[in-house]
């Protein structure tokens, strides 16, 4: 026997084939935030694929498939919240100034040393 060939091997992999870009059941901005974080899923003609080979059943990963598309959709349907600006506080600006002071220090001295050769 070969020692390279693999024995008892079953092919369980699942392959979910669900056309996004088509899809009247999908409202347009939440095809478009799903099109945006899954691009790299999605076919040119516009099909999501959703892979799964996590079990050594094929039904179980159809159904991991299926669990992986309605996690995928309701994290799409929710719009993402606008960012609300803030300002850094007093210690961190504090902060920042203490580690930029040893650089400022010494481009000021190069930049003092420069002036007096000329």
């Amino acid at each position: 026997m070969d020692r390279g060939q693999n024995v008892n091997k079953v092919n369980t992999k699942a392959l979910l084939r669900w056309p996004l870009a088509t899809s009247p059941s999908l409202p347009e901005p939440v095809r478009q935030r799903l099109l945006a974080k899954c691009r790299r899923q999605v076919t040119a003609e516009g099909d999501l694929l959703i892979v799964s080979q996590r079990f050594r059943d094929a039904g179980r990963n159809v159904a991991d498939c299926l669990e992986k598309l309605r996690e995928l959709l309701v994290a799409a349907a929710s719009p993402p919240r606008p960012r609300k600006p803030t300002r850094p506080t007093k210690s961190s600006v504090r902060r920042r100034h203490r580690e930029q002071t040893p650089a400022i220090q010494k481009k000021r001295q190069r930049h003092s040393t420069a002036a007096d050769d000329s």
